[in-house]
């Protein structure tokens, strides 16, 4: 639970953030006639809604196990990334694009700058808010989906934030064609990034699996049991954030009475999860030579 809270209280940050930072960024807009400061509001009211699908998921995945999905609703948090990656990448993106696009063909016909000094202190502001829920975030272990989406849109606002500062200091010095480039740079940015939040969730949504070194404990751990002599036909994947589901087959001596080779499967279950964190783990047990593949074990 407080592993839970310290998780989503990066994400509360992050959505309050976005909240303020849409309306100033929109109010300087109207102030100073600076596209990107457009591109910006847009981008963090994209923000908006990639937060608040990702608050929302954290907490349906808390939900326990229950008829229709027996290992729990992790994977709601690996829905809500897609999702907004598919807000990113299908809406803000082109979006942004739309509005930058015919600036950059027109540069003659853009509006007098004003107010530069305040957009550079909005900029700045964006800056300093959008580091706080960034830092909160990384410092949290084991995040889970829905932190990693949101820890990769702060990152993204960061890059962005950086981008527009440059922006705004060459349109002060004259140069027209930076307001619409910095949009379409932001616009690419928000573009990027959702699609490495969409390959990264398609993997677990599918059942992706652990690395090698995981699989690797999981097969040492078993081995070092007394009572197993071989392990084979193991087999894992993600079910949650950080929640494996594995099985996999253990050989034990023949004419093993039957109590003795539960214990065994029973030590060789504790001490996985204790070991390896694995919340779901099947366990075959076979007498020792009957495996298909001898390599395996």
């Amino acid at each position: 639970m407080v592993e839970h809270t310290a998780e989503t209280r990066g994400i509360k940050l992050a959505l309050i953030g976005y909240i303020v930072l849409v309306a100033l960024q929109l109010v300087t807009y109207f102030w100073t006639n600076i596209l990107v400061m457009l591109a910006q509001a847009l981008e963090m009211l994209s923000d908006i809604l990639v937060s608040t699908f990702l608050l929302l998921s954290a907490f349906w995945s808390r939900k326990p196990a229950d008829e229709l999905h027996m290992f729990g609703h992790g994977r709601a948090q690996n829905v809500a990334a897609l999702i907004s990656a598919t807000i990113l990448v299908s809406f803000m993106s082109l979006e942004t694009l739309r509005e930058a696009v015919p600036k950059l063909i027109q540069t003659s016909e853009t509006g007098e700058i004003q107010n530069i000094n305040l957009a550079l202190m909005v900029v700045f502001m964006g800056m300093i808010v959008v580091a706080i829920p960034t830092i909160d975030i990384l410092r949290v272990k084991g995040r889970g989906a829905s932190a990693k989406a949101q820890m990769i849109a702060l990152l993204k606002d960061e890059v962005s934030y950086l981008a527009v500062l440059i922006s705004i200091i060459l349109v002060s010095q004259g140069y027209q064609m930076a307001d619409p480039l910095a949009s379409i740079f932001v616009a690419v940015v928000i573009a990027l990034s959702g699609l490495y939040l969409l390959k990264d969730n398609v993997h677990y949504l599918v059942g992706r699996s652990p690395n090698s070194q995981f699989m690797e404990r999981v097969e040492s751990t078993a081995k070092s049991v007394k009572g197993v002599l071989g392990v084979h036909d193991l087999k894992a994947e993600y079910v949650g954030p950080n929640i494996v589901h594995t099985g996999f087959h253990i050989e034990v001596a023949k004419g093993t009475p039957i109590e003795e080779a539960d214990r065994i499967a029973e030590e060789v279950k504790e001490r996985i999860s204790r070991e390896t964190g694995c919340q779901h783990c099947v366990i075959h047990i076979d007498p020792a030579g009957s495996s298909k593949n001898p390599n395996m074990g």
